[in-house]
């Protein structure tokens, strides 16, 4: 174990949530394990990975959503809702919270304030809300439309949605009563709900384009961020403080923590054969469709023993044409000009994060590179994203936490009951 005396001290521990992408985060991770057909929608999978996570002392479990049916074949995809997964995994654990993504373009404010702290006393204060804008054009048709709102609109609507679902929060900690104008809801009532032991539940936010981080600094406890570089991730992260401070906040919140992937072997060679026989069943294009929706052009026409040409990277990007987070892409475009003589070939191995920066080493690598990040204050922690569960997050628990324990940054037992207090998020924000 190394350590990295150079680097600021800092008095406040790791945030460590964890994405539990179905059977994993590798494309054929379904293809690893004594899986059955049905394994996605039995409670003992998800209770399993669950487990490890609380084994490991992670904060949460992280739970994405895109309401709308899709072709398995590929990847298997979890066909469980998240709000619904909470209220399962807090049954079966102790202390690891949840953080369900549910949209902020296709709910209605009302029921999902009431369906979210509902949960939220069900689970004992341990439910986070992940709000997103839904940009997956495979969604819309599920709700009678043709489209998707634009981008601009679909940030306008969560803004004023997210104060509209705190309004009903705030009335549960009075006399019940509720009433909200604004140009997307206007609504009056009263919800028979009471606060939650934590107040309500955890605000987390994962858009990375200009209106994402505004909604983040207003709002959010947490920000799941796409980071690549060391360098970028520091701006972005004393940005994010600064926009949060501008509102009154100070600098303490929202935690970020970027997506990590990871594949861990005990030596670099293990690691690297792990990760190889895990590529090596991935379904054929993958990789490349993945990054087509990056750099918004058919990466298949590309010559893959070639450069992606600059002219592909410098074309314009219409969002509503080429629906795809637009935090990532700018970031992706920045990561690729230091590998700009890769090949696309090359490019793609690196790329094997899907979304998030991936690390293929051993545990000591691991936890050096999270100490890294954390002391240089380019994250708060991480929402690790493991290549197989239950196992994969297993080895984590078990190899690399206690490196990240010597080091001081991660601890050594659950010493609070809600996720507010696991994060250190301090008492809800009101409205107004």
């Amino acid at each position: 174990m190394t350590s990295l005396p150079s680097l600021p001290d800092r008095a406040d521990h790791l945030t460590l949530n964890v994405n539990l992408q179905s059977f994993g985060q590798r494309p054929a991770a379904w293809q690893f394990g004594d899986h059955r057909a049905d394994t996605l929608i039995r409670p003992e999978h998800w209770i399993a990975s669950a487990q490890a996570a609380e084994r490991g002392l992670l904060d949460a479990v992280f739970f994405a959503d895109q309401p709308a049916l899709h072709n398995p074949n590929p990847r298997p995809g979890s066909q469980l809702e998240p709000i619904t997964l909470a209220a399962l995994i807090t049954a079966a654990t102790e202390h690891v919270g949840v953080i369900a993504s549910a949209s902020s373009t296709y709910n209605d404010p009302v029921e999902l304030a009431e369906r979210l702290l509902g949960t939220d006393a069900v689970t004992g204060g341990r439910l986070g809300w992940n709000i997103v804008t839904t940009y997956n054009p495979n969604v819309s048709g599920n709700f009678g439309l043709d489209a998707n709102p634009d981008r601009a609109t679909r940030y306008r609507r969560a803004a004023e949605f997210v104060d509209a679902v705190k309004t009903v929060w705030d009335a549960a900690s009075g006399d019940g009563s509720y009433r909200f104008e604004g140009e997307h809801f206007r609504f009056e009532g009263r919800t028979g709900l009471a606060p939650s032991r934590q107040g309500s539940p955890v605000l987390f936010q994962a858009g990375g384009s200009d209106q994402g981080r505004d909604l983040a600094a207003r709002h959010a406890e947490g920000v799941f961020a796409v980071e690549l570089t060391l360098p970028r991730a520091i701006e972005n992260y004393a940005d994010l403080k600064r926009r949060a401070a501008a509102y009154g906040r100070g600098t303490d919140l929202p935690k970020i923590t970027p997506g990590l992937s990871l594949v861990i072997g005990s030596t670099v060679e293990e690691a690297r054969r792990r990760f190889d026989e895990f590529e090596s069943r991935a379904p054929d294009g993958y990789a490349l469709g993945s990054l087509s929706s990056v750099i918004a052009h058919d990466a298949k026409t590309l010559d893959i023993d070639a450069p992606i040409p600059a002219e592909v990277l410098d074309k314009p990007w219409n969002p509503d044409e080429h629906p795809t987070s637009a935090g990532y892409r700018l970031t992706f475009l920045d990561w690729i000009q230091e590998r700009r003589h890769q090949t696309v070939r090359e490019i793609l191995r690196d790329f094997g994060g899907f979304g998030a920066r991936i690390i293929v080493g051993t545990p000591e690598q691991i936890a050096d590179d999270i100490e890294l990040w954390f002391r240089s204050r380019a994250a708060d922690g991480f929402n690790l994203m493991i290549d197989h569960f239950p196992e994969g997050l297993i080895t984590f628990a078990d190899e690399v936490v206690p490196l990240l324990q010597a080091k001081g940054i991660h601890k050594r037992e659950y010493t609070h009951s809600t996720l507010r207090e696991a994060i250190g998020a301090g008492s809800p924000v009101l409205v107004g």
